[in-house]
């Protein structure tokens, strides 16, 4: 393969890849306004799990559907781009939510015409209802909640790359599960205490304010959902390597990564 191809491949990868990671990450921030019950998805009771005084079950944001193709294209990216690129990706995927939040909150500012109103003032069951006022609540979240996710992104990106990093230090170009799955691991791990501890008590009104405990409790479930998503998702790592090699070449995707891994052990 010739050097101008190589590149050019190269390039084409990290552009894919980036396209994949920037659209998935807003689009989990945006549709995160909507909570599901994963036990319903499954048609099993809700789980009433009992943390910190408080009983929980698994009802979660709907990013975490979006989540974990963030987390599995960032190992990717780890892998091949080293701690430039993920750094570089996440500068720019946290710039552009704060874009889109900035763009969505000025539209809903927007007066609603009147036609607009009235074309679908009644839902399925006949009630009625402010289509502006739906529209504003479903697209605009507490300043909280959108520091907390994009402060805990950033956090989450920077220390899943250092992890990542000091694993493959160790486990050399084997044992890809174990760096990608263990840093996801752990970066999620303080990613789903984070944004809970800053939207919901550090920057959340004194009337709305959780306790402490509630924080901790919700974080855990929380972070027991991604656990078990994390494991589930580690054949798709297997995959991914599998695809880039098949596109740049065995040898030429194993020099990637070790000049990705060398660069980034001169930074970290």
């Amino acid at each position: 393969m010739s050097k101008t191809l190589a590149t050019g491949k190269k390039q084409q990868l990290f552009l894919i890849l980036s396209g994949i990671f920037i659209t998935n990450a807003l689009l989990a921030e945006i549709m995160g306004v909507k909570i599901f019950s994963a036990e319903k998805i499954i048609g099993v009771a809700p789980a009433h799990i009992e943390i910190l005084g408080f009983n929980l079950d698994f009802n979660l944001t709907a990013g975490v559907i979006l989540w974990p193709v963030v987390f599995l294209t960032t190992d990717i990216i780890n892998e091949y781009f080293g701690r430039e690129g993920i750094k570089k990706i996440s500068l720019l995927t946290a710039g552009l939510i704060s874009y889109a939040f900035l763009i969505i909150y000025t539209i809903t500012l927007l007066p609603p015409a009147q036609f607009w109103l009235e074309i679908n003032a009644l839902d399925a069951l006949g009630n009625v209802f402010n289509i502006d006022l739906a529209f504003n609540k479903i697209f605009t979240q507490g300043l909280g909640i959108i520091v907390g996710s994009l402060v805990a992104f950033l956090i989450g990106q920077l220390l899943d790359v250092y992890i990542f990093q000091k694993l493959r230090q160790f486990t050399g170009p084997k044992l890809i599960w174990l760096r990608a799955t263990g840093s996801t691991l752990i970066s999620q791990l303080i990613d789903s205490f984070i944004v809970l501890f800053l939207a919901f008590y550090l920057l959340a009104p004194v009337e709305s304010q959780w306790p402490l405990a509630q924080v901790l409790a919700v974080g855990s479930v929380n972070y027991i959902f991604k656990f078990v998503i994390a494991i589930l998702s580690t054949p798709l790592i297997y995959l991914g390597h599998y695809g880039i090699e098949k596109y740049l070449g065995v040898e030429r995707a194993q020099k990637m990564a070790e000049e990705a891994t060398q660069n980034s052990r001169s930074t970290i």
